[in-house]
């Protein structure tokens, strides 16, 4: 199988070397990522000037790796170009969860739907960080345990799936959609300049058989999307009433 890597913390992550290593076992490995850290970057496309990628300073054992001036969009954008072979975009692991409502700007998310624009299956891969690094070797099991169910189907897919820090077991889930209080935080500099810090906080508790809620009983969260967001029930009552 020829796999393609990518991620939003950059080509130094710890994450992504992580990954690769799990990678190799299912296959040939290359890999295209950001040249600097572009978490929270969302879906964004570089269009106002020309993208370039150099060999990557890391050295990831058995693989050909390539750091990028651009997003994680950009990443699997050139590196489908480079490698159009690839047959699975792996994006991650993520330093940091991806669920819920934070899908709509995550990096990494956005690079597995880059792939699946482009007619490649995507799987986007996350886990939580606190004030050490993940432990990728506990991890490793269930972040290959995961793979194999998600590579053996060949059929165009988009997955987005979670790891947290001690996992039990492995469950399908669907995204928690809850609603948040927006805080802005206001600051100064030691200039004596404004700034501001945006935070928030969940209003509603996690409903069971979400991404949130396996997350929080320790289950890893593998949830299926789709590239489709229309609100089929809406449209069908206007289509209704015209």
């Amino acid at each position: 199988m020829k796999i393609l890597l990518a991620n939003d913390d950059g080509i130094y992550s710890p994450g992504i070397a992580a990954l690769a290593k799990i990678a190799l076992r299912f296959g040939e490995v290359r890999i295209v990522a950001p040249d600097v850290e572009q978490s929270s970057m969302g879906h964004a496309i570089t269009h106002s000037r020309p993208l370039s990628y150099k060999k990557s300073p890391i050295v990831f054992e058995g693989v050909e790796a390539f750091r990028v001036n651009g997003t994680p969009a950009d990443c699997v954008a050139l590196g489908l170009h480079m490698y159009p072979d690839t047959e699975v975009v792996l994006s991650g692991i993520n330093m940091g969860p991806n669920l819920g409502n934070s899908m709509w700007h995550s990096g990494t998310l956005a690079a597995a739907k880059q792939a699946v624009l482009l007619g490649v299956r995507g799987i986007a891969l996350s886990t939580p960080v606190g004030k050490s690094e993940p432990d990728f070797e506990g991890l490793d099991p269930f972040v290959e345990q995961s793979l194999e169910i998600l590579l053996k189907d060949s059929t165009l897919g988009l997955y987005n799936v979670n790891f947290p820090r001690k996992p039990a077991g492995i469950i399908w889930t669907r995204q928690s959609v809850r609603l948040y209080d927006g805080n802005v935080i206001p600051g100064e500099d030691p200039m004596g300049r404004k700034h501001f810090w945006i935070t928030v906080s969940p209003l509603e508790a996690a409903e069971q058989g979400t991404d949130r809620w396996a997350i929080e009983n320790d289950l890893v969260s593998i949830t299926p999307l789709r590239l489709d967001l229309t609100n089929e029930a809406e449209l069908k009552l206007y289509i209704q009433q015209t």
